[in-house]
C-alpha cells in the first residue's frame, strides 16, 4: 500500500543549488512543516509538542518580491459537546501580551501583520509563544520552525535578501522569482453513462496491458500476474465511456486497514491500445473528474486528497494537498496545505 501523505510529510532532500517551488515543496521536522505550491506560495504549519495539545499556526507568504506573510491559528477540537467556546484570544511571547487575534470562519483566528512578525522573530530566537482564551493556553513548540522556515525562503528564493525570513542579506528584493500564474483546465463534459462490469473477455484482454502499464513508483497488487479473482468484497474492475472515443478502467489496487486505493486507466473504446494510468490510489469517479482522499491514520485527524479533471484528451492532475500532520488538531485536518493548485474552467 502507498499513500501520498507519507510522500508529503517525508523530510525533502537537501540541495545545493537553489530550491524553487514550481512543482511543489515538501517538508517536515520535528513539530513544523512546509508545503509550497506550484505558484510559489508557501505554507508552514507549526503545532505545540504535545499530540492533540492546544492547536497550530499557519504561515502562509505568496511568491514574488516584498510579499507579506500571514498568520493564522486554530485551536484543537475534540468534538466534545462540553468543550468551552472561545470568545477571545491573546498572543502572548515570553509572558508579554501583543494583543487579541481577530476570529474568522471556520473556528479559525488571523493575527496581524505585526503579530505574526513578532511570533516569527520569538520562534526564530526560541521565544516562548502561547495563546490564551481557551480552556488551556497553545504554547507553539519551536522545535524545527528553523529548518521549515529556511526551507520556505529556499524555495521562495529569498535566501540573502532583506525580506528573507531568515539568513537575511543585501541582495536586491527585486531578485526574488515571481509569483507563477495558476495553471488553467479547460473542463470538458463527458458522456452520461453507468460503469458496467468487464466482460470475462475483456478483462482477460485488458488486464495485462494495464499491469504493464505499472511502475516501480506505483502498486496494483490487487491486479498480480495470476491473480484471476479479486479481493473479496472488491466490486470487479469497472468501464465507464467517457466519450464517443474514450473509457476509463477502474480496479481496485491496494487495501489497507482504514483506506483502499483503485487505479484508474483511460483506454480507447476498442480497448485495443495502450491504457494510461491516471492514478493508482483514486477514491472516485464522477462527471469528468477522478477524486483521492486517504487517511494519515484512522481516526481521520489527517488526510492527503488529488484530483484529476477531464480536458477532452486524458485526465490532468487539477489538485494534490494534505490536511496537515497526524495532531489530533481537528477531524478533517488542520489546514489545506496544497503542493499543486489549479484554475478549472466550468466546461461549456
Amino acid at each position: 500500500m502507498k499513500t501520498r501523505l507519507l510522500l508529503a510529510l517525508s523530510l525533502f532532500a537537501s540541495l545545493s543549488a537553489p530550491l524553487l517551488a514550481d512543482d511543489g515543496v515538501s517538508f517536515s521536522h520535528k513539530d513544523w512543516e512546509l508545503a509550497c505550491d506550484n505558484t510559489r506560495t508557501c505554507r508552514a504549519a507549526g503545532y505545540s509538542a504535545e499530540e492533540g495539545a492546544g492547536g497550530s499556526v499557519l504561515l502562509t507568504r505568496a511568491g514574488g518580491p516584498d510579499a507579506p506573510t500571514h498568520g493564522r491559528v486554530v485551536l484543537a477540537d475534540t468534538g466534545d459537546d462540553d468543550s468551552k467556546q472561545v470568545d477571545t484570544l491573546s498572543l502572548w511571547i515570553d509572558d508579554r501580551a501583543l494583543g487579541e487575534a481577530t476570529k474568522a470562519e471556520n473556528d479559525e483566528w488571523t493575527l496581524t501583520d505585526a503579530q505574526t512578525q513578532a511570533l516569527i522573530a520569538a520562534i526564530k530566537a526560541s521565544g516562548k509563544v502561547e495563546f490564551r482564551g481557551g480552556e488551556e493556553p497553545f504554547e507553539l513548540s519551536g522545535n524545527g520552525a528553523f529548518a521549515v522556515l529556511l526551507k520556505m525562503d529556499e524555495a521562495q528564493g529569498r535566501i540573502g535578501t532583506p525580506g528573507a525570513l531568515l539568513r537575511k542579506g543585501d541582495k536586491p528584493e527585486s531578485s526574488v522569482p515571481p509569483a507563477v500564474a495558476l495553471p488553467v483546465i479547460q473542463r470538458v463534459k463527458v458522456a452520461k453513462a453507468a460503469p458496467r462490469p468487464l466482460t470475462a473477455d475483456e478483462l482477460a484482454s485488458v488486464k495485462p496491458k494495464l499491469v504493464a502499464s505499472l511502475t516501480d513508483d506505483d502498486s496494483c497488487d490487487n491486479l498480480a500476474p495470476g491473480d484471476d479473482q479479486p479481493e473479496e468484497g472488491a466490486e470487479p474492475p469497472t468501464l465507464t465511456p467517457v466519450d464517443d472515443h474514450h473509457v476509463l478502467i477502474a480496479a481496485l489496487c491496494w487495501r489497507g486497514a482504514y483506506n483502499e486505493g483503485y487505479g484508474f486507466w483511460l483506454m480507447d473504446r476498442a480497448l485495443q491500445g495502450q491504457p494510461e494510468l491516471i492514478t493508482d490510489s483514486g477514491s472516485d469517479y464522477s462527471e469528468g473528474e477522478i477524486t483521492e482522499a486517504q487517511k494519515g491514520r484512522g481516526i481521520g485527524d489527517c488526510w492527503s486528497t488529488a484530483a484529476w479533471v477531464w480536458d477532452g484528451k486524458t485526465f490532468v492532475q487539477s489538485s494534490d494537498a494534505t490536511t496537515g500532520m497526524c495532531r489530533a488538531i481537528r477531524a478533517g485536518g488542520a489546514w489545506q496545505l496544497p503542493t499543486w493548485v489549479t484554475e478549472v474552467k466550468a466546461a461549456p
